[in-house]
């Protein structure tokens, strides 16, 4: 039986135990009935997005509220969000020596603990959401993910994506790739150190409420956090001059659920197969929402704040994929685990986009062509 086919009778299972206890409940065959849990289990779940932030921040909502739901009240998880229980950046700690049960994050934070960690977020040039997807679960990526979280005790699993990112907010114009020379910009991840190479400035321990304030004291030159569904809630365009697309540094941003692999070991099965389940509907749920919600956000942007979208030129584009590659090669080189992960990437993403070409590229391309030719 496939992934998806177990996946489909469970939720089918779920909705039907659902139904005959409300049916149930109602009639009177039953003199008494006793749906109590018999045994209420609590976590806690640390997050590095602030509270309720629309996308990254209301997934982990609602993952607990459909865990709570789907187990009749007998999982409960209560989420914190930055800085409610832990930092930001400190929730991958909390789970693997076990202060927390979970966390929701996203792995290229973990570059100093495990390099490989950062192709299971998004790499520079990299895979898209759909792309990804297809990788983690039917291409060998999540066996490479558990394997590279195996040290730390972590069970992680794919808990939503932005979908493909602008490509950040500048107070100065980028017209060639010398531009970036002593660029400081808050760029996480292998973007930092392809930023690095052509002579910028990484700075990666900046969380999505403190960006407004370094941009708005010259702290930083520039900055991306996911694209216009959050950056207008953090009003990034009262501090910055210019938006830049395409987001080159994330193509397609999975983000993670990190559980502590003891804490899940003691669970019943039937809870084990719930928490899967809930994070698999997050990971689409979450691309949903962001898809709609840049729409939304892009045309108040444009309509409303008049701000000046611009794309990178193809000169600065082409620099940036040769520092990246440079980059891959080099981090390859200085880790074993790295390079294993790579090679099993770079084959999926260079058959992936093959038949791209065939497909949702070769679309955009005769789209394209139409419309230059009208």
């Amino acid at each position: 039986m496939s992934k998806v086919t177990q996946t489909c009778w469970l939720m089918a299972l779920t909705l039907l135990l659902g139904c005959q206890q409300d049916t149930l409940l109602k009639t009177n065959s039953i003199a008494q009935i006793d749906l109590a849990p018999a045994q209420v289990i609590e976590w806690r779940l640390a997050t590095s997005w602030p509270k309720n932030l629309p996308g990254l921040g209301m997934g982990p909502e609602r993952f607990a509220q459909l865990v709570k739901q789907m187990s009749n009240g007998r999982l409960m998880i209560t989420v914190y969000g930055a800085g409610e229980l832990m930092p930001a950046l400190s929730v991958f700690d909390g789970v693997s020596n076990g202060s927390i049960e979970m966390a929701h994050s996203a792995s290229y934070y973990w570059k100093g603990k495990a390099p490989a960690a950062q192709f299971f977020s998004s790499i520079p040039f990299g895979l898209t959401a759909q792309q990804m997807n297809a990788w983690l679960h039917y291409g060998g990526g999540m066996e490479l993910w558990e394997e590279v979280y195996q040290p730390f005790g972590i069970l992680p699993l794919a808990g939503g994506n932005t979908g493909m990112q602008m490509g950040g907010w500048f107070n100065t114009a980028i017209t060639t790739p010398e531009d970036f020379k002593g660029l400081k910009m808050r760029l996480p991840g292998l973007g930092g150190e392809v930023l690095k190479k052509l002579g910028g400035v990484p700075v990666d321990a900046l969380t999505g409420r403190e960006i407004y304030g370094a941009l708005q004291t010259g702290a930083i030159d520039a900055a991306e956090w996911v694209g216009p569904y959050n950056d207008l809630s953090l009003g990034l365009y009262q501090v910055a001059k210019y938006y830049y697309y395409p987001g080159w540094h994330e193509p397609g941003s999975t983000m993670e659920f990190l559980i502590n692999k003891q804490a899940f070991s003691t669970l019943p099965d039937d809870l084990k197969m719930i928490i899967k389940v809930a994070a698999s509907a997050i990971n689409q749920d979450m691309l949903d929402d962001y898809t709609q919600g840049h729409i939304a956000a892009m045309d108040v942007l444009l309509n409303e704040h008049d701000v000046q979208v611009k794309p990178f030129p193809k000169t600065v584009i082409r620099a940036l994929k040769n520092a990246r590659d440079d980059v891959l090669k080099s981090e390859a080189a200085k880790d074993p685990l790295f390079n294993k992960v790579l090679e099993s990437y770079m084959a999926n993403e260079k058959s992936v986009k093959r038949y791209f070409s065939y497909t949702e590229d070769a679309l955009s391309r005769f789209e394209l062509d139409d419309k230059h030719q009208q």
